[in-house]
């Protein structure tokens, strides 16, 4: 599933591609990707101006010229792709969006959906996803209260939106590693260094991962080099039985409520 790093990266390569550009027609082939029916979507959408794109989570917002925006979650094995119609991915699409000759096709939509929304309804739907960790605003203070009170472990803790936005399984893996926390560690066991490491690893990760195109393995766009650039730079997560980049040691691989979960069981404690 596509994470915080994956969505940021979309963002900007999709402002630089469709931002202030008007929505020139729409084709749904599975409406149980959008929230309304298909003609009354196809009549919000069509001649209004993508005024901004931005992100809020595992999520991205296309504010439209009328007030209302379209909500974007891609959820498991979701995609997109901008081009032209001769340069389709030969995939199924659920949904396109057209901008004259130019199409973003989303793809793999099987979880997830594009939803048209009221600013009050986008609200709602947001309202209850935790701080984001790469705000200027996101201070040790900050992760300090998110984690207060809390008692199950560190994998499932940072995978709760509600704790801490737009961090999933694999990222998860990853600033544990960074951390040298195992992830099956009790929140209400750590220290006070834990948790300045862990915040440090947490806007180290996330910020690495965004410059180098986070790990989604299909290009936007054709010539795009960046996206997917993460995939090979993975500290442990999809590295069982590899060597440690730090210790040297093999790299475990086990299951956290349900998670496939990697770390190094020598140097992270």
């Amino acid at each position: 599933m596509p994470e915080l790093p994956e969505m940021e990266t979309y963002k900007s390569l999709l402002q630089q591609k469709i931002g202030g550009q008007t929505i020139t027609d729409v084709v749904i082939n599975r409406e149980k990707s959008i929230n309304i029916p298909a003609d009354d979507f196809t009549r919000s959408v069509v001649n209004q101006k993508i005024q901004s794109i931005t992100r809020r989570a595992k999520y991205l917002i296309f504010q439209l010229q009328n007030g209302s925006c379209l909500l974007l979650h891609l959820m498991l094995g979701g995609w997109m792709f901008y081009g032209k119609k001769e340069d389709k991915p030969d995939r199924t699409v659920q949904i396109q969006l057209s901008f004259g000759d130019y199409n973003l096709y989303f793809i793999g939509l099987r979880l997830g959906y594009l939803h048209l929304l009221t600013p009050e309804l986008l609200e709602k739907e947001l309202q209850k996803i935790g701080p984001e960790p790469l705000d200027p605003s996101f201070s040790l203070d900050t992760i300090l209260a998110a984690l207060r009170g809390r008692r199950g472990n560190l994998k499932t803790t940072l995978l709760n939106q509600e704790c801490i936005a737009g961090i999933g399984n694999r990222y998860s893996d990853e600033i544990l590693w960074q951390a040298q926390l195992l992830p099956e560690r009790k929140i209400h066991k750590l220290e006070h260094d834990n948790i300045v490491h862990l915040y440090n690893s947490i806007k180290f990760i996330l910020q690495k991962a965004i410059q180098t195109g986070g790990y989604m393995s299909e290009p936007f766009f054709h010539g795009d080099y960046k996206t997917g650039g993460y995939i090979n730079m993975m500290y442990v997560h999809d590295r069982e039985g590899k060597p440690c980049y730090r210790c040297g040691e093999s790299i475990v691989k086990t299951e956290i409520s349900s998670r496939k979960t990697y770390f190094c069981e020598n140097c992270q404690y």
